[in-house]
């Protein structure tokens, strides 16, 4: 299996094989370019996992091509390497502005190259694992955490919405939203790190939704906290109108003007002691609806 697929921009014959030879002993696939427009083109056919890119090319410079790269949307992620015969704070300065992921200089020791180019690469796969707006890991992440628990008997599950954001969004915009996300992500950083050990884990399931998982005698008290900690502080993001009235004005299906409730955390809790479970989609089910039962009691 390959170890990922590393797109080669180097116009020295000499310096390109060596490196083409040299990735492929170790488990990459690997596809040369000794133009800036050849790895342009070579990115448009098959995105590369990381780029290893010279500064000094015929046709434009390593800059140039890094900077068409951030620039289309479907290249923008891809982690970058220069290679560059210089050693000059601002050359190094220039490609960082531009969106480089790092930076070396020839003559170079292919080693450290190497583990460049993997750091690069665990990195980039991290983060496609990681919700942009809040840094908490998602999905796959998520699903590998839940895994865990059905090796452990002392596990709790917190499964937290954000009530009312839809509302909020309408009113305010998706950038003040991405603001409640990203407030909500520190409130529960800040009452685990009270409340929790170091061994919790917090994640992103995906719009207002998360997901904690702690140890079983902790998790009433969390999500109790967490609801305290989140209603005390959640009114700094709306107008001061807004929080004199409790309530915010939307339009419904039919263009009229209707109350909405200002945003709520909602909980569902889940413990080892209410299983037996015999997969995570069981686990999962049970505290969505654990969660169901918060709002209606709420």
């Amino acid at each position: 299996m390959s170890q990922g697929r590393v797109l080669v921009v180097e116009d020295d014959s000499d310096i390109s094989t060596m490196l083409r030879i040299y990735f492929e002993s170790e488990g990459y696939s690997v596809v040369t370019a000794m133009r800036g427009g050849e790895a342009l083109e070579a990115c448009r056919h098959q995105l590369p996992n990381v780029i290893v890119l010279d500064i000094m090319l015929p046709d434009m410079d390593g800059y140039d091509v890094c900077r068409q790269l951030r620039n289309t949307l479907r290249t923008s992620h891809i982690p970058i390497i220069f290679l560059t015969q210089k050693d000059e704070r601002s050359d190094k300065i220039r490609g960082l502005e531009l969106g480089a992921d790092d930076y070396i200089t020839k003559p170079f020791d292919v080693e450290e190259l190497n583990l460049r180019v993997r750091n690069a690469m665990m990195r980039s796969r991290y983060e496609s694992l990681t919700n942009p707006t809040t840094g908490l890991p998602s999905a796959q992440l998520i699903e590998e955490q839940l895994r865990e628990l059905m090796r452990r008997t002392d596990w709790g599950v917190i499964y937290a919405g954000i009530q009312g954001l839809d509302a909020f969004n309408e009113v305010y915009g998706f950038v003040a939203g991405e603001e409640v996300l990203r407030f909500t992500a520190m409130t529960l950083s800040q009452t685990v790190d009270r409340l929790g050990t170091v061994e919790d884990f917090i994640g992103h399931v995906g719009s207002g939704e998360f997901i904690v998982i702690t140890e079983r005698d902790r998790a009433h008290s969390m999500a109790e906290a967490l609801r305290q900690r989140f209603g005390s502080k959640v009114g700094t993001h709306y107008d001061w109108q807004a929080r004199e009235r409790g309530h915010l004005f939307v339009e419904d299906d039919e263009g009229n003007q209707v109350e909405a409730d200002l945003m709520t955390l909602t909980l569902g809790v889940v413990t080892s002691d209410d299983g037996p479970f015999a997969d995570i989609r069981e686990i999962t089910e049970a505290a969505a609806n654990a969660r169901r039962q918060d709002l209606r009691a709420g």
